[in-house]
């Protein structure tokens, strides 16, 4: 079966996107992103410096991954859409993850913000993946401005509580024309998969791999586990009975 996401006019076999922060070290990065054959990379612009080769983040990124910037750092639409030009000027590409917090206590996004970025980035053609508190409205705003998927948290960011908002990406799910893609909060492969088994398009995972003892396997696991949680979606599975019912005939044997 060819199963593939299509976002920007290109094809991403492979769902499980990583995040590059708080990696020990850009060597184990670079294992991580290799061993969970990750194509989607996220990279905070503040993080790259072209000017060293050494010490830039890109060196460890495998040619051929799709880079997605993010605005991390901006606290509104108008840092945001600063540090989206900044990132296309230093060759980072197109696509533009809109990360804008300015609560620094949860962390959590600016939706007001972020639409308004996502405006503006949209028309100016960047391939705009918002990041976003989970919110039907907001989400069909993005839609209308352009956004090409929509990234809402599972929990907040670095909390490693998996799927806390899991009743209304249901509901994204159902009602928004986008790919919907977890980002945030996602600890364990057990919560990435069960986003892709309630018909999530992908699943951004960077804080629980980036700290773990073995960055590399922890990377890999997830990568399986968003996998299987995609085929588990797909081979169309019974859903929960209120009753039992048995495997095997229970009556005419042994008469």
């Amino acid at each position: 079966m060819d199963d593939y996401l299509m976002i920007g006019g290109r094809k991403i076999k492979n769902r499980f996107f990583l995040g590059t922060g708080k990696f020990p070290s850009y060597s184990l990065m670079k294992d991580a992103i290799v061993s969970s054959a990750a194509e989607v990379i996220t990279v905070a612009l503040r993080r790259v410096d072209d000017s060293s080769r050494e010490d830039n983040i890109l060196e460890y990124i495998p040619k051929g991954s799709i880079l997605m910037t993010n605005t991390s750092g901006a606290r509104n639409a108008d840092e945001a859409v600063r540090i989206a030009h900044l990132a296309r000027a230093a060759g980072c590409g197109d696509w533009i993850k809109i990360e804008i917090i300015n609560d620094n206590k949860f962390l959590l996004p600016d939706n007001a913000e972020t639409i308004k970025a996502a405006h503006i980035l949209a028309k100016e053609n960047f391939i705009v993946m918002p990041y976003i508190n989970p919110d039907l409205m907001d989400a069909k705003r993005l839609l209308d401005a352009g956004a090409s998927s929509i990234m809402p948290l599972g929990a907040p960011i670095g909390t490693n509580k998996g799927l806390r908002t899991k009743e209304i990406i249901k509901i994204l799910i159902e009602e928004i024309d986008l790919p919907v893609i977890v980002d945030a909060g996602i600890g364990r492969p057990s919560a990435a998969a069960e986003a892709m088994e309630m018909g999530c398009s992908a699943v951004l995972v960077n804080t629980a791999i980036a700290t773990a003892n073995d960055p590399a396997m922890a990377a890999r696991s997830f990568s399986k586990a968003v996998e299987a949680g995609r085929f588990a979606y797909l081979c169309g599975l019974e859903g929960e009975k209120d009753y039992p019912q048995a495997s095997s005939p229970l009556t005419g044997f042994l008469r």
